[in-house]
């Protein structure tokens, strides 16, 4: 444990070392803040001196960055304490910590340049390692179209392979009506695999994917005689030729398939290249991969909310080709956006920001804010939008969960000195824990009974 936690300082000192040679200035923002609509839940803290009002701890200091910018702080950055009140997992904390960048007048790949020195001077001084660059650079697209994941680890292949023009109007009527109705379908080739799994193995398989979504997961073994399976009957011998061709499949592959809408199949089949590669042990665990995603969409559609929500925040600036979309095709707009994956973690994330009022005004409409709310909520940051700002970017990456990945950990309360639980509980201090009457009482707060 030590070890790990003399890792995370040697990290942060090397940060702070290059990002000060680098002309940036360290600069604190505030814990106590204004609570946000927009991302994860906030912890709220009631204000005792303003009766029935509450600050936010920060999720991030996404604002404060973007105001420091207006004022003429060309280059921010600070090792930031950050707080989301969201379900926990392996690579999750409530409070976390993010190195947090901002710059003026840089454009997206000086962006991603300076970065990638500063990783490299990381991995160089931390790991002894030379991390050659420029970084693989894939586009949000063909992340999910190859790899059904917009944070993949390509440290390994069993790349998704389309195969709708294959299936159009095949014999196969559960494949043809899938694509006849404009969804996917979708194969892996699991080379040299058809010895190590059983029927009793592929039915395991098809469970997995069932939890992602998808009603079923076909499969075929490329055999000396042919295709071999539950549904190799259907394929008739043009269609094997061209399905074998397509996949590049010899005999011994194992291929599966997945047939459903787009996000279905790509959740399903993502998961499930990333469960193979570990249970076939492909994955060169010495092996450091990052890569950048980039040319994000800058809005995703909630079903379940009935309007837009950003894909990463509202103050990210679409690509100026796309602008005039978010009239008429706000689905189609392209973010100037980027994330750093390492080894199938998303690390972290920055844009190009929106820097005209009239630009971040449209936003807020497209996110479902009406100009008062967005006043209420927003406020400041447009009326500081009216003194002339600068071109300006930025990128955060979780501290916590890169020393993870260099320490060889597999869940951050590793990295971190009295983490919580998986249920936001401190098992040291009994936190969160009740407080008294007279506390409740001083911030004019009352418990409502809950149902156990």
């Amino acid at each position: 444990m030590f070890d790990t936690f003399k890792m995370r300082s040697d990290v942060t000192r090397t940060i702070r070392n290059f990002l000060q040679n680098e002309g940036f200035l360290e600069v604190e923002t505030p814990i106590l803040t204004k609570s946000s609509p927009e991302g994860a839940r906030d912890y709220l803290v009631p204000s005792r001196v303003h009766e029935g009002e509450f600050y936010a701890l920060p999720q991030s200091p996404q604002l404060f960055k973007q105001l420091l910018m207006v004022a003429g702080f060309e280059k921010y950055f600070q090792i930031a304490r950050c707080f989301r009140d969201e379900d926990l997992r392996a690579d999750r904390q409530p409070e976390f910590t993010q190195v947090d960048i901002e710059t003026s007048f840089l454009t997206q790949e000086e962006i991603l340049e300076m970065n990638e020195r500063l990783i490299q001077a990381v991995m160089k001084n931390v790991k002894g390692i030379d991390i050659p660059a420029p970084f693989q650079r894939m586009k949000y697209q063909e992340a999910m179209d190859r790899y059904g994941s917009d944070k993949p680890d390509v440290r390994f292949g069993l790349e998704l392979v389309a195969l709708n023009d294959i299936f159009d109007g095949c014999n196969f009527k559960v494949f043809a009506d899938t694509v006849a109705q404009g969804k996917q379908v979708k194969s892996i080739n699991i080379k040299g695999a058809a010895d190590k799994y059983s029927r009793k193995d592929m039915d395991e398989l098809t469970k997995f994917v069932g939890i992602y979504g998808a009603k079923g997961l076909a499969w075929l073994k490329v055999t000396d005689e042919g295709l071999n399976g539950p549904i190799a009957k259907f394929f008739d011998e043009a269609l094997a030729a061209a399905l074998v061709e397509r996949m590049g499949a010899e005999v011994g592959d194992i291929l599966v398939f997945v047939a459903d809408k787009a996000s279905v199949v790509a959740a399903s089949l993502g998961a499930l290249r990333t469960k193979l590669g570990q249970d076939l042990e492909l994955i060169d665990e010495s092996q450091f991969a990052f890569l950048w995603i980039t040319d994000w969409p800058l809005l995703e559609y909630s079903e379940e909310d009935g309007r837009y929500k950003a894909a990463h925040h509202p103050f990210t600036r679409p690509f100026d080709e796309d602008i005039a979309l978010m009239d008429t095709d706000p689905a189609a707009v392209r973010a100037q956006a980027y994330d750093i994956v390492l080894n199938g973690y998303e690390l972290g994330g920055g844009s190009l920001r929106i820097y005209e009022r009239e630009l971040q005004e449209k936003m807020f409409e497209l996110l479902g804010f009406t100009v008062e709310e967005a006043q209420a909520q927003f406020g400041y940051l447009l009326e500081a939008f009216e003194y002339g700002v600068p071109p300006h970017a930025g990128l955060a990456f979780g501290l916590d969960r890169f020393v993870m990945l260099l320490a060889g950990r597999t869940n951050l309360r590793d990295t971190i000195a009295f983490p919580k639980t998986a249920s936001a509980s401190c098992l040291l201090t009994n936190a969160p824990s009740t407080v008294s009457p007279d506390q409740l009482s001083e911030l004019s707060l009352a418990i409502k009974p809950f149902k156990k």
